[in-house]
């Protein structure tokens, strides 16, 4: 049995520890957080033992350890929040045009290079083995992660927030791995709480291909969940003795894809090479958090670790489309229903487990079939009469069309 806080109450140390997923997945893990808090009688995710964030669940915890509620995320994904930065996901995926013209302006040195390789020694060597050196002018990365960092920058320094651990008041941990040593690095603690907070979620989320490397102070770190998935016993080792874990990323099974209308066929590579790599990586990261998982009871024997993510038919969070304003929506109150009944059907495993730390899962909550995630947040329901206003708006509006239309498109496409 776990041991008790000091503080002198019934409630155990309670630790956070948030996955990566991308875009798709930060939008899970918000509508995801929204439905656990609500069912937990004696937890406030604003006020636990210790939070640790890897990529987009570095985004996750930063905020909830500054304050910024599950509330507030929810509402922020569909509208600005008064007295609030705004939030647009365009500022996510800038093209790094300084990189790609980088880059552009290497081919020519590396053209001449290779040509002169080749007729020093065009026996030993093929023309193609001498052109691969054109490859060092393909781009490290596609989108600019710096406007991320300049917006949790600006969030963070406002209504009395921070972006400096060692002024937060909570035990705030981010992940990310050094690039040259392959290590894990714990920004927050270990000589690392001197790196702002918003630089550190810039590290952490930095998805080699996507987005370039982040150099702090002379070195060079990308995303944490290269080295593991979750980085739950870190929370472990900081003295939690219940860890809530929200894992966005596991692998569909196409099982019942095609009774349930998702799917046209249950081949995955009917569907071409960007599925069937989404699938090897969900795969790969279910596979490793699996293993980890397994450790923690050993090396942690006092403590319990209570994972949630979605079901592996859960087809509505593979195949979804987040850039649009309607797909925010639909995945973020997709993931809020699908936890409910999720956490109602492991009521029974789930119940005494969390009473243990005295934390009480309401059955009367989950079971109750009228609560809906907008109007638990403030905000109305969906109404198909919405209309922008904004100049912005119109345009997220008008994109939004065109993708649903193009997705419609390709899905009248033979699979």
């Amino acid at each position: 049995m776990a041991k008790r806080s000091r503080s002198g109450d019934n409630r155990s140390r309670i630790g956070l520890a948030v996955a990566g997923g991308g875009p798709l997945g930060a939008i899970w893990e918000i509508g995801a957080l929204r439905a656990v808090e609500e069912a937990l009688e004696g937890v406030d995710f604003n006020q636990l033992h210790v939070y640790v964030g890897v990529s987009a669940g570095a985004f996750m915890t930063a905020n909830l350890s500054n304050d910024l509620t599950t509330a507030q995320m929810c509402r922020a994904i569909i509208k600005h929040e008064p007295g609030e930065h705004p939030f647009s996901s365009e500022q996510f995926f800038q093209p790094k045009f300084r990189e790609l013209g980088k880059r552009a302006a290497l081919l020519p040195k590396l053209l001449a290079q290779a040509l002169a390789d080749y007729s020093r020694d065009p026996i030993d060597k093929s023309l193609f083995d001498s052109l691969t050196r054109l490859a060092r002018a393909l781009p490290v990365a596609i989108f600019d992660n710096e406007p991320m960092r300049d917006y949790l920058h600006r969030i963070y320094t406002m209504k009395g927030r921070t972006d400096d651990f060692r002024k937060l008041r909570k035990h705030l941990i981010i992940v990310a791995a050094d690039l040259d040593s392959g290590r894990a690095v714990r920004f927050g603690q270990d000589g690392f709480a001197d790196v702002p907070i918003s630089t550190a979620v810039q590290a952490s989320s930095a998805i080699p291909g996507l987005y370039p490397p982040v150099e702090i102070n002379g070195r060079h770190y990308v995303d944490g969940a290269l080295l593991k998935t979750m980085h739950a016993s870190v929370a472990l080792e900081a003295g939690a003795e219940l860890v809530l874990c929200f894992n966005p990323l596991v692998p569909v099974d196409t099982a019942q894809a095609v009774a349930q209308g998702a799917m046209r066929s249950d081949k995955l590579i009917d569907r071409g090479l960007l599925t069937v790599l989404a699938q090897a990586l969900r795969t790969l990261i279910r596979s490793r958090l699996k293993a980890g998982m397994a450790v923690y009871g050993k090396s942690f024997p006092d403590a319990d670790v209570v994972l949630i993510e979605p079901s592996r038919d859960d087809y509505a969070m593979f195949f979804n489309n987040v850039f649009s304003f309607s797909g925010r929506r639909k995945t973020c109150e997709h993931a809020y229903q699908s936890t409910r009944r999720n956490l109602l059907a492991r009521y029974d495993e789930l119940a005494p487990i969390l009473a243990r730390h005295g934390v009480v899962l309401r059955k009367d909550v989950l079971a109750d079939t009228r609560l809906g995630l907008w109007t638990g947040v403030g905000l109305p329901d969906e109404d198909p009469r919405w209309r922008p206003t904004t100049e912005l708006g119109l345009a997220t509006s008008h994109l939004d069309g065109l993708l649903s239309r193009l997705e419609a498109y390709v899905d009248t496409e033979p699979s």
